[in-house]
């Protein structure tokens, strides 16, 4: 399903100062997207600088500037101290992997929570998403290019009065609810893969589909990984009334923590869904290897008074002393001992068929359901 693990943990080197920022050697460069809008006006742009944020910077509007990339660790620091973000904030942004959660500075409200990018074959990109908000602005960092949040920006330009006359915590909630709805799409991903899973463990038990369980069993680990501790830390923020989010916007952020509780709950019965297709797969294995012995008792039990006879007529006793086998000298000796042999076989076949070792479900049995389905 994901084409990267959910969480691949970054640290700083050891005995560097808190707060220090360490850029990964694979970071992808920054674009930087400014979307700044009131209630009737609406300017967006890319532009190449963090020095060119302070210029939308205006008490009337509020500003969403969104980072796309951290590889160049100069627009992070830039835009930290532009913004008076805390510098521990800073490097739980670039040391990817980060728990999700969320944290109070003050005037500032920072959240780190995982974000997945729906890409081609029904597969998604997983990656850490980091957000700053304060008066009047909205910050956002992400690991690379392109996003699921195109109709926030859509709601945006399309001037909708709910998002466009609201402050800075209303849209902080609407991006935050925007991520988590994206959970949902990958999640039916899931559902299908598991159903194609049930299917194949029933009709046809293979190393390959335990392999496909454990793999998709270890990945809705890691996504619920993803939204427990964040359904946890927006329950905190629900309690504790950050002063940066008003009365109004507190319904939308309680419509967030409900649509995290589906999402774990799904995920839970995910999870054991999985868990009892390892039990089928076993049972399947552990039947299949019943049914080969089965067939092998069988098969030796015929074969056992017909060894014991050949046995006996393979000693070759001398027929002039005066004990001997008779049948030696008898003309149909050869053709009798085919016949008692075939006799015996045929015996064992039809008392192994009463005793339904044949079809697995004794004679008597099925004539009694026979019956009881009579009117």
């Amino acid at each position: 399903m994901s084409k990267s693990r959910l969480f691949r943990r970054r640290f700083t080197k050891k005995g560097a100062a808190p707060g220090t920022l360490e850029i990964a050697h694979d970071a992808i460069k920054p674009r930087i997207h400014v979307i700044s809008f009131n209630a009737t006006e609406l300017d967006e742009r890319s532009i190449e600088s963090w020095e060119e944020v302070e210029d939308w910077l205006r008490p009337d509007r509020i500003v969403w500037i969104d980072v796309q990339g951290l590889g160049d660790v100069s627009v992070i620091q830039g835009l930290g101290d532009l913004f008076k973000l805390h510098p521990l904030a800073l490097a739980d942004v670039v040391n990817t992997g980060q728990r999700p959660k969320t944290e109070d500075y003050g005037n500032t409200f920072f959240c780190v929570m995982r974000m997945a990018v729906p890409e081609q074959k029904n597969e998604a990109r997983w990656e850490q998403f980091s957000l700053f908000t304060g008066n009047g602005f909205v910050l956002t960092f992400q690991e690379r290019h392109g996003d699921c949040l195109d109709a926030i920006r859509q709601r945006l330009r399309q001037g909708r009065r709910m998002i466009r006359s609201q402050s800075n915590d209303y849209l902080t909630a609407a991006i935050i609810d925007e991520l988590v709805d994206g959970y949902f799409p990958v999640l039916e991903v899931y559902g299908e893969r598991l159903e194609e899973l049930e299917t194949q463990v029933i009709g046809n038990p293979s190393q390959q589909i335990l392999g496909d369980i454990y793999h998709s069993k270890r990945e809705l680990m890691q996504f619920r990984r993803a939204a427990w501790p964040l359904r946890d830390t927006l329950n905190q923020l629900l309690r504790d009334r950050h002063p940066l989010f008003k009365e109004e916007t507190l319904p939308y952020l309680r419509d967030v923590v409900d649509h995290l509780m589906q999402v774990v709950d799904v995920i839970e019965t995910y999870r054991e869904l999985a868990g009892s297709f390892i039990d089928i797969y076993l049972s399947s294995i552990s039947n299949r290897t019943n049914e080969v012995m089965r067939v092998l008792t069988v098969l030796a039990s015929i074969f056992i008074p017909l060894t014991f006879l050949a046995g006996i007529y393979g000693m070759n006793f001398n027929t002039e002393k005066p004990l001997n086998m008779p049948e030696l000298d008898w003309a149909y000796g050869y053709i009798g001992f085919w016949i008692v042999s075939a006799l015996i076989a045929l015996t064992l076949l039809f008392m192994f068929y009463r005793f339904g070792w044949l079809s697995g479900v004794p004679t008597e049995k099925k004539k009694k359901d026979t019956d009881n389905r009579r009117p």
